[in-house]
């Protein structure tokens, strides 16, 4: 676990982000994603240095584009802004947790992204 995952990962474990559920490291559409939500189809990608390069920005689009195709919404965000700015981080999870759309929201880039 990175440092950003583990630091996000201590704000969403045991409910304590606005009462939501999420799992570390879930596997959902054949894909083990950072964080995952069931009660609200929420999916939280942190994204590293791998993800800079332009192969990786195409399967990252790919990969996002499957699981929205299964109803599923996805935020990324960057390591960094995990980093140094986790109250806008949360704040930003707690709002798309919120929204509740009549169909799923598309693809979603959060701070950073």
């Amino acid at each position: 676990m990175t440092d950003a995952e583990a630091l996000l990962w201590g704000e969403l474990r045991r409910s304590n982000l606005d009462g939501l559920h999420f799992r570390r490291q879930q596997v959902v559409g054949g894909f083990i994603v950072d964080f995952y939500c069931h009660s609200i189809g929420l999916i939280i990608e942190l994204d590293g240095g791998v993800h800079e390069s332009q192969t990786a920005h195409n399967q990252d689009k790919e990969r996002d584009g499957v699981l929205f195709a299964r109803g599923l919404r996805v935020m990324r965000f960057k390591n960094e802004a995990v980093m140094s700015d986790l109250g806008k981080v949360l704040a930003q999870i707690v709002a798309a947790a919120k929204e509740q759309p009549e169909s799923p929201l598309p693809i979603r880039e959060g701070v950073g992204g």
